[in-house]
C-alpha cells in the first residue's frame, strides 16, 4: 500500500518506492486488494518481493513498519520505521483504517522531503 501511494504522491524523477518485506506472501492478501481498488489502484499484479540486504543496499531511504531485527542492516541507510498493524488476516474495516493511515504518513513524507510532483 505504501509504495503505491508513493509512487501516486512523488515525482518519480526525484524518488520512487519498492515494496517489499520480511515474509512476503506469493501474492498481495485480498482485503488490501479490495482495500487499495476502493481508492483507484488496482494491485492484482503485484507481485511481493523480499527484502533482502542487497535489495536495501539500493536503497537512500528504507521505511519499515515493524519488521524490527529481521530488517537487514545497511550501514549509513536511514530508517523510518512505522508503527502500524499488519494487515494480514483483518476484515475490511480495520484495512481501511490501517491503509488511510499509510496514505497520511506517505503524503508526509513525500512533503518533507521535497519529492511531490510540482516541488522544485
Amino acid at each position: 500500500m505504501a509504495a503505491a501511494f508513493f509512487n501516486k504522491y512523488a515525482d518519480l524523477t526525484k524518488a520512487k518506492a519498492v515494496s517489499a518485506g520480511t515474509e512476503p506472501a506469493e501474492r498481495v492478501h485480498p482485503v488490501v486488494q479490495l482495500a487499495m481498488e476502493e481508492v483507484g489502484f488496482d494491485l492484482s499484479t503485484s507481485q511481493p518481493t523480499k527484502l533482502t540486504s542487497a535489495l536495501a543496499e539500493t536503497a537512500s531511504l528504507l521505511v519499515t513498519m515493524g519488521c524490527g531485527e529481521q530488517c537487514p542492516y545497511v550501514a549509513g541507510l536511514k530508517i523510518v520505521d512505522w508503527s502500524l498493524e499488519d494487515p494480514k488476516g483483518k476484515g475490511i474495516a480495520p484495512v481501511r483504517e490501517i491503509r488511510d493511515k499509510i496514505e497520511t504518513l506517505v503524503a508526509a513524507l513525500v512533503a518533507e522531503n521535497g519529492w511531490g510532483l510540482n516541488e522544485e
